[in-house]
């Protein structure tokens, strides 16, 4: 990391993959002190999970503290473009990342039409869960994740990458291993949303735009999450219109991965 450097942009790009494995040390580090001073932080994985990543985004604003530009950053935001593309890109995703569970579903219900002893291959089953669970999941999955998820997979691991392996190949290493940490029927949706996110971030240079995607994303997920909605439209009447858009997300995905990759390939050839 070159503190000499004043740029925030540039300063982020100059954060090394070693700086970043540092990092993550100390923050496991002091995370396991304090949950050993307050047990109740020990008692309560996200609570850990919370404090883990405030560690983190403190010292990712350790390691940028001192820039300047952040107002560029936010001044993109206002433009009519980037706001379309910033929609689009999370609509797209959203679609894709819902097709797994409709096709189950539709799977599911053609089955049981034939085989009245069908068992479902899709939980529906709704879990009450303690409101200060749903708080907390909630300050970790909208509010940090969004943050340090996007400056480590894109800001420092993608940026790193792309120096020693070229662009395409940093888009995909950097985003596999993003989506492993993703649960199992989601691995191929955080993929390709990776790819996503590398894409925004290349093209405006901004880390911002990238999260902003990430952000929406997370609150909407955690919203169907907790209310269910979902499982309502894996159902029928539902399941037929929301299995439809879904495969046209899944087509304007692909669409726009393969376009992008390509203006990227011709840019930076």
């Amino acid at each position: 990391m070159d503190k000499s450097v004043i740029d925030f942009n540039v300063r982020l790009r100059t954060i090394r993959i070693r700086d970043l494995i540092v990092g993550i040390i100390i923050a496991i580090i002091l995370s396991s002190v304090i949950s050993s001073i307050f047990p109740a932080i020990d008692a309560d994985d996200n609570l850990f999970m919370i404090m883990f990543l405030l560690i983190a985004t403190l010292l990712y604003a350790y390691a940028l503290k001192g820039t300047r530009g952040l107002e560029n950053n936010f001044d993109d935001f206002s433009k009519d473009n980037v706001k379309k593309e910033i929609l689009y890109v999370f609509i797209i995703n959203f679609l894709f990342a819902c097709l797994f569970v409709f096709l189950i579903s539709a799977f599911d219900f053609l089955s049981g039409l034939n085989d009245p002893n069908w068992i479902s291959m899709l939980d529906v089953d709704t879990v009450d869960m303690d409101s200060s669970i749903l708080i907390l999941e909630g300050i970790a999955a909208i509010i940090f994740a969004p943050i340090v998820e996007e400056l480590t997979f894109r800001g420092v691991l993608f940026n790193r990458l792309k120096i020693r392996t070229g662009i395409i190949p940093a888009m995909l290493i950097s985003s596999f291993i993003f989506a492993i940490g993703h649960e199992y029927g989601g691995i191929t949706s955080a993929f390709l949303f990776g790819i996503c996110m590398c894409i925004l971030y290349l093209k405006t240079d901004n880390i911002f735009i990238p999260m902003s995607v990430h952000f929406i994303n997370n609150v909407v997920a955690t919203v169907l999450e907790t209310s269910g909605i979902d499982i309502v439209l894996a159902q029928m009447p539902w399941l037929i219109p929301s299995l439809i858009i879904s495969i046209i997300g899944t087509l304007l995905l692909t669409k726009y991965i393969i376009k992008e990759t390509r203006l990227i390939k011709k840019e930076f050839s």
